[in-house]
């Protein structure tokens, strides 16, 4: 069973791998200030651990995410609540700054802010039945949090364009088919389906590389193709400097899985 470290958030160990799980599964785990929190606490203590090579994001009971909590978002609305808010000590997009990867397990409704969040993550799975929604247009709001960034690049401008106008819901399949998701998975085998993933990457690919490609990809939108063949060729260089790659080739010459060195606290990096 999930330990439960707050109840907001459940973090499950198993083995190289981490599962979190957004846990406010009567209101389909919709999102608030505390809940971000703890959440972005869970990740930044996942990233300075070094038994933790993966992570795994899901919800509990029958939702990932339904977005934010409908009670803040007319609180706002109203004046009831301060819209101008302290700076918070994390940005709202410290997900896509994680070393390790990320795997979201959408099993139900990821609507709105929940959909960014695990648009936020490397690679997704989803059950058929899963419903997806930008919703933002049909709440009077524009595309926040950066998915008018992401979507274009995830499944080009036309189909974000009709699914930001539009908000329309989106199930599974059609998710699978615009490659807003990436994986399909029966309901109740989503988050084994997902850890399976994750402990393929945690054993057989180097958490330094992992991280580093991770970093490349997103550097590279910005990027002419001249520029990332440059950084590619000075991180090629740095990287025999290395151990990992001498035991990658050994690993594979003596038909064993590798063993990588544990990918170093930010700041810290070799």
């Amino acid at each position: 069973m999930p330990k439960v470290t707050d109840d907001l958030v459940l973090a499950e160990r198993r083995g190289s791998v981490l599962v979190l799980t957004l846990n406010r599964p009567d209101r389909l785990n919709a999102w608030t200030d505390d809940l971000e929190r703890r959440y972005f606490e869970l990740l930044d203590e996942a990233e300075d651990d070094p038994e933790v090579r993966a992570i795994v994001v899901t919800g509990a009971g029958r939702g990932f995410c339904s977005g934010a909590d409908m009670e803040d978002l007319h609180g706002a609305a109203t004046g009831k609540v301060d819209t101008e808010r302290p700076e918070k000590p994390r940005p709202r997009i410290f997900p896509t700054t994680v070393r390790k990867p990320l795997i979201a397990a959408i099993n139900g409704p990821a609507v709105g802010l929940g959909l960014v969040e695990a648009l936020y993550c490397d690679y997704r799975f989803a059950t058929a039945e899963a419903k997806l929604s930008t919703v933002f247009a049909r709440r009077g709001l524009v595309a926040e949090y950066g998915i008018a960034w992401i979507l274009p690049r995830l499944i080009g401008p036309s189909a974000a364009m009709d699914l930001l106008l539009s908000g329309r819901v989106i199930q599974g399949e059609e998710a699978l088919r615009l490659r807003l998701v990436d994986r399909i998975s029966e309901p109740g085998r989503i988050v084994d389906d997902a850890v399976a993933y994750a402990e393929e990457l945690a054993a057989h690919s180097a958490p330094w590389s992992m991280a580093t490609i991770k970093s490349q990809i997103q550097d590279g939108y910005g990027q002419s193709l001249d520029e990332a063949y440059g950084a590619a060729q000075e991180l090629m260089v740095a990287s025999f400097r290395r151990s990992d790659v001498e035991e990658g080739v050994r690993s594979f010459m003596e038909r064993r899985l590798p063993a990588f060195e544990p990918l170093a606290p930010r700041g810290q990096d070799k």
